[in-house]
């Protein structure tokens, strides 16, 4: 009775302690008055000319008309000579571990930790806020590191974007996201009982998701079909059955997580979207009814580019294993076309790059692929980046513009972006929520 009482005095005391250590960082008490050359305030809407923006305690105030003098007290950052627009939100990356180089992932996998996979992860998501992208949805890292790794930066302990984070995939047990994949025997036993993301069958499903969720992950991804890096030779295809993806968007959606499917064959695809999932990544094979379906449904689909260029690139260079090859070929001429043809029928595209397969800190390549490959305009990829890619988080009402009270999540570069999209790939100043992240460099 009286440890009990001990305990229940220590967590009376504790807790309020342990939430305020758990706020978030932000630039409280700070003002600083943002001197913008042209101001893409409201990406979809014209360009402003010159502009103030003023932030105080992490989130923007107000935006004036013209480059107003600095109240006392307030910090004055000059961007009168840059082009300033909304910090860019990236829908689909993997921060934790190795990213962008295979070979040496698979060479040390039976040497690094999960301590070791966050730590390249602290350093990937440096390397991406540097890029001028504050905020990420991260789709597929061990649960507990990408956790941890999310309330780090959230705190201000480490530099990276806002992540929305999904923890492991769910995956159908062999398909794309199990493990146990191509493992010789001693190591796949060994792995075997660490496996929380496969699942057979409706109810093992919705137990999966709730494994997910309990683990806490934001935002539930499941891989509809085969993918192009498992080391299994099942093609692309449909995985899941309907039954088992309506009992995995039901489950998420009940508990308040959107969903994404990874998804390459139409027939994965289109169970996915009767399924009721909020996007489908790569979408690599589409036909006119999986279109329709989009329409239909009002999914988004996140292309991911840069996804197959790197992955053929690594796999015929033998960076990755050889069932890999044949899948990454067909899922790299197809998803050109497929893309082009979602696009001219009027499919709401959000931005995404599957960064970790490519290199972290790359991820603005991505538009000028949406522009070439697909044949969007740079005005529309950069809301792809901004205005459609918070609507898919939901948060819409905090990042995607800059407007008064929402976060302070700003980015800067030389000349304007919708007249070179290719601009975007060198930003010169970033600020996430109120703070500083990269000074400005000429």
């Amino acid at each position: 009775m009286v440890r009990s009482v001990i305990a229940a005095l220590s967590l009376g005391v504790a807790a309020p302690l342990l939430a305020q250590a758990q706020q978030p960082l932000t630039a409280a008490g700070k003002v600083t008055f943002i001197h913008a050359g042209a101001l893409l305030d409201r990406p979809g809407q014209t360009a402003r000319g010159p502009s103030t923006i003023v932030v105080r305690d992490g989130k923007v105030a107000e935006i004036r008309d013209g480059l107003v003098p600095a109240e006392a007290g307030a910090a004055l950052v000059d961007l009168s000579k840059k082009f300033v627009l909304p910090g860019l939100i990236d829908l689909h990356v993997h921060l934790l571990g190795i990213g962008g180089d295979p070979m040496r992932a698979r060479l040390t996998a039976l040497n690094n930790e999960q301590a070791d996979d966050v730590l390249y992860g602290a350093g990937n998501a440096r390397a991406t806020l540097m890029a001028g992208f504050t905020t990420v949805r991260d789709l597929g890292g061990e649960p507990r590191g990408i956790r941890a790794l999310r309330d780090a930066i959230e705190r201000g302990d480490v530099d990276g974007p806002t992540i929305v984070n999904a923890g492991t995939a769910i995956s159908v047990t062999g398909g794309h996201g199990d493990p146990l994949n191509g493992l010789a025997e001693p190591y796949a036993h060994a792995v075997a009982a660490t496996v929380e993301n496969t699942c057979d069958g409706p109810d093992d499903c919705r137990r999966a998701v709730r494994r997910q969720v309990g683990l806490g992950a934001q935002v539930i991804k499941f891989t509809a079909t085969g993918g192009v890096l498992s080391n299994v030779s099942g093609g692309l295809g449909r995985a899941f059955t309907p039954e088992e993806m309506r009992a995995i968007v039901t489950t998420a959606h009940e508990l308040g997580r959107k969903v994404a499917a990874h998804s390459h064959a139409a027939e994965g695809t289109k169970a996915a979207l009767e399924a009721g999932t909020d996007t489908i990544e790569h979408g690599s094979f589409l036909d006119d009814e999986t279109i329709a379906l989009f329409k239909k449904t009002g999914a988004y689909l996140v292309p991911t580019e840069m996804a197959p260029v790197a992955a053929l690139a690594q796999a015929r260079a033998g960076a990755l294993p050889p069932a890999t090859i044949p899948k990454a070929e067909a899922a790299a001429a197809a998803m050109q076309a497929s893309h082009r043809k979602a696009y001219r029928a009027g499919v709401k595209i959000a931005f995404g790059t599957d960064t970790g397969v490519s290199k972290h800190g790359r991820n603005a390549e991505e538009f000028a692929l949406l522009v070439n490959v697909v044949g969007m305009t740079p005005a529309e990829t950069i809301r792809a980046a901004t205005v459609v890619a918070a609507d898919v988080l939901g948060q819409e009402a905090t990042v995607g513009t800059i407007a008064p009270g929402k976060a302070a999540d700003i980015i800067a570069v030389d000349g304007s972006p919708l007249e070179d999209v290719e601009r975007l790939k060198k930003v010169s100043f970033v600020m996430h929520r109120g703070q500083i992240a990269k000074p400005l460099t000429e």
